[in-house]
């Protein structure tokens, strides 16, 4: 009888509904290094163009903190350019505060409401979007950054719809497609 009843009791745990990853657990799964490319929308020639591009995130040790390093060749004038951003999610509002820094740069200071785009099936496989008003260029805006994690792709596609005018018009800004290549 006892052997039924651990039976019965072990069958219906596996039968229990399963939570989904909330925001916090979906950010803290990109902890790791990846590389790719980051790709921008040159519109005088309306065409993309990609530079390579290698990505460190790494958990700030808290559940909401991540610092991110990233790296990508802008060609021979330049050279490699590192923007390093910390961000700051507040669970219970479902804000991000994310500071941005970059050699010979202002740093920016953005605050943006997160949400899903559905419920996530695992911490792997999510689109998660960003919003806030700022600037692009010197041009006043709003800001939408859709991530999406399939696996071990993860790909970031900015837009923007300046604030110039009365319409709502995004505006394909900028895309970065990086593959996880390690812890």
């Amino acid at each position: 009888m006892r052997r039924h009843a651990l039976f019965t009791v072990l069958a219906a745990g596996q039968n229990a509904p399963q939570t989904a990853p909330d925001i916090a657990a979906l950010r803290l799964a990109t902890a790791g290094r990846w590389e790719g490319k980051l790709d921008y929308l040159d519109y005088s020639a309306n065409r993309w163009f990609g530079l390579p591009m290698k990505v460190r995130v790494e958990d700030g040790g808290d559940g909401v903190t991540l610092i991110r390093k990233a790296d990508f060749d802008d060609g021979p004038k330049v050279g490699t350019v590192r923007i390093t951003t910390v961000e700051l999610l507040d669970p219970a509002t479902g804000q991000q505060t994310s500071a941005s820094f970059r050699k010979a740069r202002p740093s920016s200071l953005d605050i943006y409401a997160l949400r899903l785009a559905a419920p996530p099936t695992d911490t792997a496989h999510w689109t998660l979007i960003a919003e806030t008003t700022g600037r692009d260029g010197d041009k006043p805006a709003r800001l939408r950054e859709t991530t999406t994690r399939a696996g071990d792709v993860m790909t970031t596609l900015k837009e923007v719809d300046y604030l110039d005018d009365a319409t709502e018009t995004w505006i394909q800004r900028n895309r970065s497609t990086l593959k996880r290549v390690g812890d």
